[in-house]
């Protein structure tokens, strides 16, 4: 409580900060504005009457020089009178005393005011008391992390019966990392969050929005989560195949030479599932290329790199037409073929392990294979007990692009 209470202080302090800083410059812009343009009509109005009192003062001054000299004509000396007055005279008809400029009426001479009206600060006034919120509890928490191969599966609740949420936002960081980033936007309340560190604690928090709203929903209570199991990874190498950076994404190539694309290692364990789906969590089919009987997805016991297909002996998988083989055995039960967006998932348990049984083996999974909302279960015996498989594909024809995780 007192961690996130003083959280909570820190991030009001520091918002209400940065608002006074914004509304200061923004008032300090308008003032500048309107004083620049109380000048530029000052400057405009002025001009034309600051021109017409110099040419009135002009007229003055020019009318005292010329009283001063009918005032020396009429009382110099007397042979000197008449010569004055015959300048005086000349003068005076050549400048026009009776002649003002034109000036104009009080009511067209600019008189500036400011108009401020009071209502801006009632709006904000009332735009402040109502600004920001304090909740005591987020309406939504994280619920549920899952170790995931190279990934971390993501889940959360709503815990607020009022809050109808329209979409959900989940971030992580890095323990080391000072920013959260988002990692999840949508509607769903589980997320496998890819390209995880094994062994490495990551920080996950959740929010939502309300039904119809713009805003954000106060975060979920911080959480670390992490996972101990390496990520899936094909093995390099196979001239038919092109790989991604990270090696979990395989593209089959124009390359004649074909063959089954293996794991780096045995990554797969009973109990896990292994998907192959387009975007959240498993194994992605993005774009697919020509089909042939012999092309497959699945587990197997053990690398055969003389095998051009899954469909053999100690080895489960699925062939893109939907067909189920059990070592190298087609099954009556069908699925869906294998398109651009279908989902594939592999899910085994251990059933039994002991004396051999009447199938001969003395080691039994119960596999589950599902595609597109379709599944078959049966169970797979083995003639060893096996803690750990491989996964594999084969393709004929380029254009398939398989994304494990």
């Amino acid at each position: 409580i007192r961690e996130s209470a003083t959280l909570t202080r820190d991030v009001l302090e520091q918002h209400f900060n940065d608002l006074k800083g914004t509304l200061k410059k923004l008032l300090d812009e308008r003032l500048m504005s309107l004083l620049q343009e109380v000048d530029a009509i000052e400057q405009q109005s002025i001009k034309p009457l600051d021109e017409c009192q110099k040419l009135i003062e002009h007229g003055v001054s020019t009318a005292d020089d010329l009283l001063r000299d009918g005032e020396s004509a009429v009382h110099g000396d007397v042979g000197q009178r008449n010569e004055k007055l015959c300048s005086f005279t000349k003068k005076a008809l050549h400048i026009q005393l009776d002649s003002l400029p034109e000036v104009p009426s009080l009511v067209d001479v600019p008189c500036l005011s400011a108009q401020l009206d009071d209502c801006l600060l009632t709006i904000l006034k009332n735009q402040i008391f109502s600004h920001g919120t304090v909740a005591s509890r987020p309406p939504v928490q994280l619920e549920e992390f899952v170790e995931k191969p190279g990934g971390i599966l993501v889940r959360w609740c709503k815990v607020d019966d009022d809050f109808i949420p329209q979409d959900y936002r989940l971030q992580y960081r890095k323990s080391t990392a000072s920013h959260f980033e988002d990692v999840y936007v949508g509607s769903e309340t589980e997320f496998i969050v890819l390209h995880i560190d094994p062994n490495v604690d990551y920080q996950f928090r959740v929010c939502a929005r309300g039904d119809g709203r713009q805003e954000w929903s106060p975060w979920s209570v911080p959480q670390f989560g992490h996972t101990t199991l390496v990520p899936h990874e094909w093995t390099t190498g196979l001239e038919g195949y092109s790989l991604s950076s990270r090696r979990n994404i395989a593209l089959r190539n124009d390359s004649q030479s074909c063959g089954v694309l293996y794991s780096k290692a045995p990554t797969y364990f009973c109990g896990q599932t292994l998907t192959f789906r387009q975007v959240l969590s498993g194994q992605l089919i993005e774009t697919v290329g020509q089909s042939d009987r012999r092309d497959s997805l699945g587990v197997c016991v053990e690398q055969q790199n003389g095998c051009d297909s899954l469909q053999r002996d100690k080895a489960v998988c699925i062939s893109t037409n939907g067909a189920v083989f059990v070592n190298g055995k087609e099954m009556t039960n069908q699925l869906p073929p294998v398109t651009s967006g279908s989902t594939v998932t592999f899910d085994m348990e251990v059933v039994q392990l002991g004396p051999s049984s009447n199938e001969g083996g003395n080691f039994k999974l119960r596999v589950t294979i599902s595609s597109n909302n379709r599944e078959v279960v049966f169970d797979w015996v083995l003639d060893q007990c096996c803690g750990s498989l491989y996964f594999g594909c084969s393709f004929s024809y380029p254009g398939w692009k398989v994304l494990v995780f």
